[in-house]
């Protein structure tokens, strides 16, 4: 346990641990917000097509690539 010798320090203190709260509940917050998006249909949808996007290019190089 800490020991003060001035209000001056448990105010600092008090100022510091209010700040790491509010900096915490943001992030809090944040993540709540990415969480939301990330459900979202259309991002679903995004990411299907991104992975068909890149499944179709590797099939199309071993295609050519293994060509007899």
């Amino acid at each position: 346990m800490k020991t003060y010798s001035t209000f001056e320090e448990i105010d600092n203190d008090l100022k510091r641990f209010k700040l790491e709260r509010d900096i915490a509940w943001e992030e809090l917050r944040m993540t709540k917000h990415e969480f939301k998006e990330d459900l979202q249909p259309l991002n679903w949808i995004s990411t299907a097509l991104k992975l068909t996007g890149k499944y179709s290019f590797i099939a199309m190089i071993r295609k050519w690539l293994f060509k007899k």
